[in-house]
């Protein structure tokens, strides 16, 4: 089961480190990192996880979510177990925290995956559910095989991987929704056991460096990273530092795993989040996980027009050409965008892998 891991060297010690993440875990023989689907083997570091999943689901793309990439669409989605950061407030805790590798039922390989996903008519496959920085051989490999038969990838990530890494790993993404979790180092060092500064660095070579569409969520805990001062501070930071153009969601948290005591976000907080954020100067700011159909929508930065109504996942309207442009006054819309068919809607589909020729 275990596959060749890439991105490590061997130190004057005589222990491994794994450069996949900024973690630099240091590891002994049979040691696995804090990740725990990464170990020392055989004098190498390997995946313990490559060709196992914890189960495939089509989803449409907004569920990702990413609103301005293919809407409308059905992405197929998939995860492993584990993950490199430590989330009290982790909403998918029981995969990515699983220390238990026979949850991990179905297996399959990159291209079934890939065959199975053109066969379902999905757009595009998402690595998603925990964090695919940590199973980078298999996501590369399930990209490639994506790729050769015309579906796009998608990441659903924290962003914390090395300088060493990002390059394999982003050089076969299409799209990444990137979660920025909060906007101080304190916050990620109590919360998440990481620090801010890599998931930043990330975000900016994402979208200076790269050819990967970028949108960021902000999963909003009560008490924790709602105040008008830190919403202030993340806002102005994606608007000079990213661009105004790049799409940003503020969800709703609800109570679950290490912290359950943690009241459920108010939808007032997430409206009241947007409006900082369009306060400074950002185009696109939607609201998540709650029924909001103004936080939903998309509209146009040249005539104000609505040009994607949404309700959750589901779109109520659509008014863009096949290239992306307002059909009202012509002005593109940030994003990448095609023939708009009928929508997938807010269905979830669990898929058994095809497998054979």
């Amino acid at each position: 089961m275990n596959h060749p891991g890439r991105h490590w060297h061997k130190l004057e010690d005589e222990r491994i480190q794994c450069d996949v993440c900024p973690r630099y875990c240091k590891l002994h023989e049979g040691q696995r990192g804090a990740c725990f689907v990464r170990m020392r083997e055989a004098d190498e570091v390997v995946l313990t996880t490559y060709g196992r999943s914890s189960g495939f689901c089509i989803d449409p793309i907004e569920k990702k979510p990413l609103n301005h990439f293919y809407p409308g669409t059905s992405v197929f989605s998939f995860g492993t177990a584990g993950c490199n950061l430590a989330c009290k407030f982790c909403q998918n805790w029981d995969i990515s925290k699983s220390r238990d590798m026979d949850r991990l039922m179905d297996q399959a390989s990159p291209e079934e995956i890939a065959r199975t996903a053109e066969q379902w008519g999905c757009q595009s496959v998402a690595f998603t559910y925990n964090d695919p920085v940590i199973f980078l051989e298999y996501a590369v490999d399930v990209a490639k095989a994506a790729h050769a038969r015309g579906l796009k990838t998608v990441a659903v990530t924290a962003g914390y991987i090395t300088e060493e890494a990002r390059g394999d790993f982003y050089s076969e993404m299409d799209a990444a929704n990137v979660d920025l979790k909060g906007f101080t180092d304190e916050f990620y060092v109590k919360l998440c056991g990481a620090h801010l500064q890599p998931v930043l660095d990330t975000l900016k070579w994402l979208v200076h460096e790269t050819g990967v569409w970028v949108e960021i969520t902000t999963l909003l805990i009560p008490g924790q990273n709602d105040s008008d001062e830190e919403l202030t501070a993340l806002s102005r930071w994606v608007a000079k530092e990213l661009g105004t153009e790049v799409p940003l969601h503020f969800t709703a948290f609800h109570p679950d795993f290490k912290m359950p005591d943690t009241p459920a976000t108010p939808p007032a907080t997430l409206t009241r989040a947007r409006k900082i954020a369009l306060g400074e100067g950002l185009r696109h700011v939607y609201t998540g996980n709650v029924h909001d159909t103004e936080g939903g929508t998309t509209r146009c930065t040249g005539c104000g027009k609505a040009l994607i109504k949404r309700d959750w996942y589901e779109i109520l309207d659509y008014a863009l050409d096949d290239n992306g442009a307002c059909l009202a006054c012509g002005t593109p819309l940030a994003g990448r965008f095609g023939h708009f068919g009928r929508a997938f809607g807010a269905r979830r589909i669990p898929v058994a892998i095809h497998r054979g020729a």
